[in-house]
């Protein structure tokens, strides 16, 4: 059993959230299991706030889309899961091996952060190759959801080239006892380099070898095909409801 750590920031949270009653939001069908409803409690600054405070809020099952930082809170459900990979302990899988060869002449390199033509067209391909018409494709949207205003923590873009072709994207937060993915989107046409999984490691090599503890890789929700391939990051450990890490009760999978 793995309990996070109390410091200044734990402290702060708790008591931020024993005081404050937060606003619950939602009642729309649930994207992750379609035949559940989904609401969320949350809140919104509009202010910069220190890594380590959101690490906190993430140990007590935050997460944040741009500036609303919010947690499920569905009635008779419990299936969204807060999961991270432990670094230190975290061994590639056979198949993940062979990913990570298949990409060996992908050049990861740290982007800066700011939207682009060559970024939006790559967006663009890969919602039509990768996902229904329910997100928008205008160029606004696309500033909006990954490059609209700084976001209110630290933050890491890395771009995935072969020579000088853009392939991938990912975007993460950069804390300092932390890294947690934010969002990741690549060329269809390159969907045999399993580019999803090949970003996952990248990142968690970047935590390697800045000597980053922790991976989060957001919510893990069994019985979701979109969101259960996180636990093939073995051994993970997931978020349970006394708010205690623990490791992941599962076989190794890929």
């Amino acid at each position: 059993m793995a309990s996070f750590w109390t410091n200044e920031s734990d402290k702060i949270v708790a008591g931020f959230l024993a005081d404050t009653e937060l606003p619950v939001s939602g009642g729309e069908r649930c994207p992750y299991l379609p035949d559940r409803m989904a609401q969320s409690e949350g809140f919104f600054i509009d202010t910069d706030m220190d890594g380590d405070l959101y690490r906190a809020f993430m140990d007590r099952g935050f997460r944040r889309s741009g500036r609303v930082f919010y947690r499920p809170k569905c009635e008779g459900c419990r299936s969204c899961i807060q999961l991270r990979v432990p670094v230190s302990r975290f061994t590639p899988t056979k198949s993940m091996r062979r990913i990570w060869r298949k990409n060996a002449d992908v050049a990861v390199i740290e982007g800066d952060g700011k939207p682009s033509p060559e970024k939006y067209d790559l967006f663009v391909r890969y919602l039509n190759g990768q996902h229904d018409d329910t997100m928008s494709r205008d160029e606004e949207s696309f500033r909006d959801f990954l490059y609209g205003e700084p976001p209110p923590v630290p933050a890491k873009e890395l771009c995935y080239k072969v020579g000088e072709r853009l392939i991938g994207v990912s975007i993460a937060d950069d804390l300092p006892n932390a890294y947690s993915s934010v969002y990741m989107y690549f060329d269809p046409s390159e969907a045999h380099r399993s580019l999803g999984t090949f970003s996952v490691l990248a990142e968690i090599e970047h935590c390697r070898e800045a000597g980053i503890p922790f991976y989060y890789l957001g919510f893990y929700v069994p019985g979701s095909k979109s969101m259960a391939y996180k636990a093939r990051y073995f051994p993970a450990e997931i978020l349970n409801e006394e708010g205690v890490w623990v490791a992941l009760d599962r076989g190794r999978t890929g």
